[in-house]
């Protein structure tokens, strides 16, 4: 499957799809004209890709755990795992933010903001 392909069948532009391979997120077979030959199984992996970054995996973390958890069932126990680890981030990460609202709101109109 050439490039362009795979990215009408994946929806993605083919710099994000070269972007992933410089990445090592996917690999493409060059043909001896120079272009990229990928194998269609590529479709449902780069779907998973997307899905994981919607659910706020980096490409890192989908990189170092996608051999892993590229063919684990859904109810796979590291799944869950990874997903719990992820909510307890978001929910530090809502806290933090729930702070920084509570001392932003604490310094409209006091005339110099920024001072502690």
């Amino acid at each position: 499957m050439l490039i362009g392909e795979l990215a009408a069948a994946t929806g993605l532009a083919r710099d994000t799809i070269r972007f992933y391979e410089r990445r090592g997120l996917v690999t493409g077979e060059r043909r001896p004209n120079g272009y990229r030959d990928f194998p269609p199984e590529t479709v449902p992996w780069l779907q998973y890709v997307r899905t994981a970054q919607a659910l706020g995996f980096t490409l890192a973390e989908i990189a170092r755990l996608g051999e892993e958890l590229r063919d684990a069932p859904d109810s796979s126990e590291r799944l869950s795992a990874l997903f719990e680890e992820k909510i307890r981030i978001i929910d530090v990460r809502m806290a933090e933010l729930s702070a920084m609202r509570a001392d932003l709101t604490a310094r409209v109109d006091t005339g110099c903001p920024l001072r502690a």
